[in-house]
């Protein structure tokens, strides 16, 4: 069995290496091979995981490395399709240049639903399909419902296991393969070890530095430009509860420098040292290579993360008027806010089983049809939660739509239309009389000897 990995991050690709080492992925039988990709919208304006130095070790796991940029430019990986009549034929050449020659293939896949991802499965068809998860999306459910010849060679999904006793929505029913934190520590104490970052030599001389995590909100339509700055001044607010002796803000990529310069006003007028760091370290590597007491950030994967690596105090901001802003109910953010807001706030409830209960009632309200199963759960929990529970993570128009403990309860029309095991009642009783008429010329037709 020839193992194909399809990886597009540096988590992704850590959370691989980490399953492979402690033993949670089977061995291969034919060798690992490594698609990289670099789906950034510039991917020349910085390294991608088959080229970074510090992930040269993680890349050695692997019996081939291939940069699939290179072998499809100028097209670029998330562009790619292929047709019908030419994925036998794609596939025939890939196992003849990759050496996999008649052997059985394995697909691991990150971001499955969209290309280059989707192109593999259609390549490689029938092959089984692992999902490397990519941080907190990976609790949420699928979005879109796949074909069952597709669905149904989907045998489990790989994450990393930094929210205690939560398991992820994605692909439920198949194989959940957690990845302990101790394994995935192991993996990134060895990139901060290769990790050769001057922007992080300068930080060795703050006296007991903060972390503030900047993610750009505005480009997801979910927050103004305003909205933002306040946010993350708060962000600096909350990590002064710390008593940091500096902050240290890493922005997102796309982050305005007019944005930063406001923020470093903000931290001077509060009396504390403001650091902007501008390296390409990844969060996860960069709190392991210096002193930080705590990290602060909106909803990013990276809070769980370091509290699960390091033990770090965590805090997050805007958590609760991120739930309120986020539209449609089923956008895909909404089960990351919701895990983030729950684990931070201060009289959070939610731990363990109890976070878990939380997950599942959110994820089936935000697919009602592909988490069917959960409906059951879903009751239960809005039937023991408190109107303010209710209100923090459930629209009351949703829960009215799905007849669920807590919405309205809907007029005469609406129980005459509303869904009963998939069909409206007016359906069914269409459904009824059709059938009725159908066995009444029968039995008449019977009767006059036809």
């Amino acid at each position: 069995m020839t193992q194909i990995f399809v990886l597009n991050s540096a988590y992704g690709l850590m959370t691989a290496v980490a399953a492979m080492d402690a033993g949670a992925l089977p061995a291969s039988s034919s060798g690992r091979i490594l698609v990289a990709v670099n789906a950034a919208i510039i991917p020349e304006a910085g390294d991608g995981i088959v080229d970074a130095p510090h992930l040269a070790a993680l890349r050695s796991r692997f019996d081939r490395v291939i940069d699939l940029n290179e072998l499809l430019a100028p097209e670029r990986p998330p562009h790619w399709r292929v047709t019908v009549g030419e994925a036998p034929v794609l596939e025939r050449l890939l196992r003849q240049a990759w050496g996999i020659g008649d052997h059985a293939v394995e697909l691991f896949l990150q971001s499955p639903q969209v290309a280059p991802s989707r192109v593999f499965i259609d390549v490689f068809m029938g092959a089984p399909v692992s999902i490397v998860g990519d941080g907190l999306m990976t609790y949420s459910p699928i979005r879109n419902r796949w074909p069952h010849t597709v669905a149904g060679r989907v045998v489990g999904v790989v994450y990393a296991d930094t929210v205690p006793g939560v398991e992820p929505l994605l692909f439920a029913g198949t194989d959940r393969l957690p990845v302990p934190a101790t394994a995935l520590r192991a993996v990134v104490d060895e990139v901060a070890a290769a990790t050769d970052d001057p922007a992080i030599d300068a930080l060795g001389d703050l006296d007991r530095p903060a972390l503030v995590l900047g993610q750009y909100l505005p480009a997801l339509k979910l927050i103004t430009a305003d909205e933002e700055l306040q946010m993350q001044c708060d962000m600096i607010d909350r990590a002064l509860e710390w008593t940091p002796g500096a902050i240290v803000f890493k922005p997102h990529p796309s982050a305005a420098p007019a944005l930063i310069d406001d923020l470093a006003a903000h931290a001077e007028s509060r009396g504390v040292r403001f650091t902007v760091f501008r390296g390409g370290t990844p969060a996860e590597v960069l709190a392991l290579r210096a002193p930080f007491v705590g990290a602060v950030a909106g909803f990013s994967t990276a809070l769980p993360t370091l509290q699960a690596l390091t033990g770090l105090p965590i805090a997050a901001v805007g958590t609760e008027l991120l739930l309120q802003r986020l539209t449609p109910y089923e956008n895909g953010n909404r089960i990351p806010v919701t895990i983030i807001d729950a684990l931070t706030r201060a009289d959070s409830p939610y731990r363990g089983e109890r976070m878990q209960h939380l997950v599942d009632a959110v994820g089936f309200a935000m697919q009602p049809v592909i988490a069917a199963h959960l409906r059951p759960r879903a009751e239960e929990f809005l039937t023991e939660a408190t109107a303010d529970e209710r209100h923090r993570y459930f629209a009351r128009t949703r829960l009215s739509s799905l007849g669920l403990p807590g919405g309205a309860r809907p007029g005469l029309f609406a129980r005459a239309l509303g869904a009963q095991s998939g069909a409206s009642r007016i359906t069914e009783i269409q459904l009824a009389l059709r059938g009725a008429r159908r066995r009444g010329k029968r039995a008449w037709k019977a009767l006059r000897g036809g």
